[in-house]
């Protein structure tokens, strides 16, 4: 059986602020920065929209990532490849109970707690993932593209965060 995936795309469009004198630290700016999702369904149907970040920071040694966290605004949450009345019952599906539950889980955060190899610019990174109250370790791609810009690509099994509504995955918790 197909494992269930909820893609998850950081387009860290970061523009972080440096904060520190050292230039190590740096902070996300939520007006400049946007996460893309994608997500697609057991049927193979995807969909993909925007979210936004409330907080979040980096710490830099030697241009390598050691230490972050980012939170995000799950109200934040908006679909892009509809519109009208499909997008807006989307984006409330989305929200509602049987899926992300944002008005009891209004934050997701993802705490990064080890640091891996660097290949070329890219960073491999291990974090701790908070939706709904579950908390999870995932591992992603972390690339700073300027001093100011970041990429990250992280994919994680929704079914994980009891985000199992027309969940491949949820076939196999029975």
């Amino acid at each position: 059986m197909k494992k269930r995936q909820n893609r998850l795309l950081y387009l860290l469009a970061v523009l972080l602020s440096t904060v520190a004198v050292n230039a190590q630290k740096k902070i996300i700016n939520p007006e400049m920065s946007n996460i893309r999702w994608y997500g697609e369904q057991i049927t193979g149907k995807e969909h993909f929209g925007n979210l936004k970040f409330l907080d979040g920071e980096i710490e830099l040694k030697n241009d390598i990532v050691v230490s972050g966290f980012f939170t995000v605004d799950m109200n934040s949450l908006t679909v892009e490849d509809l519109s009208g009345t499909g997008k807006k019952r989307l984006e409330g599906h989305l929200k509602g109970e049987n899926w992300f539950g944002v008005s009891s889980f209004p934050e997701s955060k993802l705490k990064i707690t080890q640091v891996g190899k660097v290949e070329g610019n890219v960073q491999k990174i291990q974090a701790d993932l908070s939706i709904k109250g579950n908390t999870n370790g995932v591992t992603f791609s972390f690339e700073m593209v300027s001093e100011n810009n970041a990429n990250s690509n992280l994919t994680f099994n929704r079914a994980k965060y009891n985000v199992t509504n027309r969940s491949g995955s949820s076939f196999l918790m029975i």
